[in-house]
């Protein structure tokens, strides 16, 4: 588990920057539309603040929840007056008081437990009409159709654990609260595309958790079957983030 306290000073860029905070503030931008009103925002596990800062603008209140207190600072400096610290399965907010949450990145970090109590927590400071917006199946979008992650992407099905932020999942948790599909967005995460090469290093930093269920063994196999492709330090094609927005009744 990463230690956000200790990463929030190079967190943004060793994870796309500004380029994947546009892309993905932009692809949210297209769902707020949909939510009734739609000027209260609350962003959930803001972590350094790049997306929130990106939905703040006259006319709107934006606030930023982290329980990470090192990247909370980091997005106080980016938004100030408008983070706080906070649980997403116990939210600093008054009930059906937000028209807008957004939870980004965030899902797929949790237990199946914890995923439930974060979707009831929307649902509970959500008004009528307003919306949860979130990504869905994060770590699916490394394994995209190109040469490289065709290759790591069947070992890493085989032995990666249950994917706690699948839409259908989310989906069923939402239907609990009152909440359905409004409509669905996605936007890529830019600069992220891996190289063969790269793919090689992470495989055997261990840098992704299934990989130790999957055996030493197993790795070395995937690594030299990488190690055959061409362009070895060519980036393959950027990962394709999804988001779904719930409406509550």
């Amino acid at each position: 588990m990463v230690d956000y306290d200790r990463e929030a000073a190079r967190y943004d860029a060793t994870r796309g920057g500004d380029a994947r905070a546009d892309a993905a503030a932009g692809a949210i931008e297209t769902l707020i539309s949909l939510a009734a009103g739609g000027t209260k925002i609350a962003d959930v596990g803001c972590g350094t603040g790049i997306v929130t800062v990106r939905l703040a603008r006259p006319g709107r209140s934006v606030v930023g929840i982290d329980r990470s207190a090192g990247m909370a600072a980091v997005a106080a400096g980016r938004v100030p007056g408008r983070i706080t610290l906070g649980s997403v399965t116990r939210l600093p907010i008054a009930g059906a008081s937000i028209d807008v949450v957004t939870m980004v990145w965030l899902l797929h970090l949790l237990d199946s437990a914890d995923v439930a109590a974060a979707v009831a927590e929307a649902g509970r400071v959500l008004r009528p009409g307003g919306l949860l917006i979130t990504t869905v199946g994060k770590n699916d979008a490394a394994y995209g159709a190109d040469d490289a992650a065709s290759i790591v992407g069947p070992v890493r099905a085989r032995f990666d654990g249950e994917q706690t932020d699948r839409l259908d999942r989310v989906l069923a948790l939402g239907g609990r609260h009152g909440m359905t599909l409004a409509a669905q967005a996605s936007f890529a995460g830019l600069g992220q595309g891996l190289s063969p090469r790269r793919w090689r290093t992470r495989l055997t930093r261990g840098a992704m958790p299934w990989t130790a269920a999957a055996g030493r063994e197993r790795i070395d196999a995937v690594r030299a079957e990488l190690a055959k492709l061409p362009d070895q330090d060519r980036s393959r094609p950027d990962p394709v983030y999804r988001l779904a927005a719930l409406r509550k009744a």
